[in-house]
């Protein structure tokens, strides 16, 4: 296997993808939030002090999509199309399934983009709920599905 950020001599670089066409890419990753179910029970019913949770979460998600590339240092700028972070809250077990969907139209894949958002949108709801519960952890960060590109269409298998 080789990993193509890397130059003859081994140093780190940005890889050139200027003779590539461009082509529609999308991409969906998640993140998982686990949490007391009393948490997940206060945060539907509005009951958080520092307000509407899963809808700042999804503006960070949003946000951490578009500045990407400032954050992982090889990653390119993209003209993003569309960026999008749902939630699927379960009050048993008391977690919270967050999903992030990332389109463009561009030279190089966006899965980067929607792992990003997911993990933001994730880390923001731990922010906004630390006061209540210490015990939050954040787990099962990964891409679900992608398409576009060469390497075509990726659906996640969880049997593994």
């Amino acid at each position: 296997m080789s990993f193509n950020h890397f130059d003859e001599r081994g140093r780190a670089v940005m890889v050139d993808v200027g003779a590539k066409e461009p082509t529609h890419r999308m991409a969906v990753a998640g993140a998982k939030v686990f949490l007391k179910k009393e948490t997940v029970v206060a945060l539907q019913a509005g009951g958080m002090k520092k307000g509407d949770v899963l809808g700042i979460a999804r503006i960070a998600g949003i946000s951490a999509a578009k500045k990407t590339s400032e954050l992982i240092p090889l990653s390119h700028p993209l003209a993003l199309h569309s960026a999008s972070v749902d939630f699927e809250v379960e009050e048993d077990p008391g977690t919270i399934l967050v999903k992030s969907t990332v389109k463009a139209f561009d030279r190089t894949g966006v899965e980067m983009e929607a792992m990003v958002s997911a993990s933001i949108a994730a880390l923001t709801i731990y922010d906004m709920c630390k006061g209540v519960d210490r015990g939050i952890r954040i787990g099962d960060i990964c891409l679900l599905y992608k398409e576009g590109g060469r390497s075509g269409v990726y659906r996640r298998d969880d049997s593994r």
